[in-house]
């Protein structure tokens, strides 16, 4: 499970989504632009998941004036690659350190209380729903599982 509650490893977190950014890049012959590298480095330097137009705010405040829109292409390109994933339920993004491939069935586990998402899979969820699926003919488009409720943090801090 990828943590992106825990301020431990945060540091350690960020160079290491930018430096698989850069390889993967360099890789696959991708432009990875400053553009690109700041909004990458901004949603992976936050514990939380990110907005658009918060990451916009951030990035301005730097002296780094840009566009909403130009953040949003830059998001596009980071999810079509997997070093950011959309969380639907928050309209947001958070940083992917993981080399996991497009087909990768992601569950996503949001805390209420603190706002921190966990990145896991859940073989046994997602074959149960594979057969769910294959049962009713049904193909997605999209498979995205969000679970919300409180993390093992918040819910030692209430004990």
């Amino acid at each position: 499970m990828h943590d992106h509650v825990s301020g431990a490893s945060e540091a350690g977190c960020h160079g290491d989504v930018v430096e698989r950014a850069e390889r993967l890049c360099r890789d696959r012959d991708l432009q990875f632009t400053r553009l690109r590298r700041d909004v990458l480095s901004t949603i992976a330097s936050e514990p939380r998941p990110m907005g658009a137009y918060d990451i916009t705010e951030r990035l301005s405040a730097q002296g780094k004036r840009v566009a909403a829109v130009s953040v949003y292409r830059a998001l596009d390109f980071l999810g079509e690659h997997g070093l950011v994933h959309r969380i639907a339920s928050r309209n947001a993004f958070v940083s992917c350190g993981h080399d996991h491939g497009k087909a990768a069935k992601l569950v996503f586990l949001i805390c209420r209380s603190c706002g921190g998402i966990d990145e896991t899979t859940a073989p046994a969820v997602e074959n149960a729903l594979d057969t769910t699926l294959a049962r009713s003919g049904f193909k997605p488009s999209s498979r995205i599982l969000e679970v919300e409720g409180q993390c093992g943090a918040c819910l030692a801090q209430e004990g």
